[in-house]
């Protein structure tokens, strides 16, 4: 059986939703400060949101809302989720980004699939972000996509990751195939991680149909392993 795992922001929409709207609302020169320091890894993922948060000059709920509600995704990505509900995969979208956004730009699309992320609520004091599925000693993302893969996908399954950030190399890593592009190509490439690269959900959809046309896959051995030192960590 397999089980399919898709990052949202860059991987399913065209550009990264979350980054940019602390880039076009807050202080831009900040915000390339805090990223750049989370990618040379002076703040954590969680750490990484709560100062981007701290930049925002104009935090209007109604234009952040519609800014945000506007990004395009993949035009393959319909056709992709067709290809897997009519191979009944089952699939989970888990993204480091905010609910807010992922349910408007799902409901703008008609797409209806389960997903995990944080979320951004606008209060009468402020924006102020939600972090349900953080684990604290996960420093790529604060919506732990590690333990999401490992907790949604058992042993007899085979476990696909799709993305394209540093926030999905933990998860990747405990999958048994990966899709990459960007920023997690150079990091399995540089580490010698086994990878299927593409461009956009018809690459992928056509590598797929060639993993259902084999008559047994093989899972990752380093995954395997990754997967069974979480578990013993408990």
């Amino acid at each position: 059986m397999i089980k399919v795992f898709i990052d949202f922001d860059g991987t399913i929409t065209k550009k990264d939703v979350g980054a940019s709207i602390f880039l076009e609302f807050g202080d831009e020169e900040r915000a390339y400060e805090i990223i750049n320091g989370f990618r040379d890894g002076i703040y954590n993922a969680t750490q990484t949101w709560i100062e981007l948060l701290k930049t925002l000059v104009d935090p209007d709920e109604e234009k952040i809302k519609e800014y945000a509600s506007g990004f395009e995704i993949d035009g393959h990505f319909h056709e992709f989720i067709s290809f897997l509900e009519e191979n009944k995969i089952e699939f989970y979208v888990i993204s480091d980004g905010f609910k807010f956004y992922i349910d408007s730009i799902f409901e703008r699309e008609g797409i209806k699939a389960g997903f995990f992320s944080n979320d951004l609520l606008f209060t009468d004091n402020g924006p102020k972000t939600v972090f349900p599925f953080t684990d604290e000693n996960c420093d790529k993302c604060a919506n732990c996509k590690r333990n999401l893969v490992v907790s949604l996908s058992g042993d007899d399954e085979f476990s696909v990751y799709i993305g394209n950030g540093n926030s999905d190399i933990c998860a990747a890593l405990h999958c048994d195939y990966i899709f990459a592009k960007d920023s997690l190509l150079k990091y399995c490439e540089k580490n010698r991680v086994s990878y299927y690269p593409f461009k956009d959900f018809s690459d992928v959809k056509a590598r797929m149909t060639d993993l259902l046309g084999k008559k047994r896959l093989k899972k990752r051995h380093q995954a395997e392993l990754n997967r069974r030192k979480l578990y013993m960590q408990g």
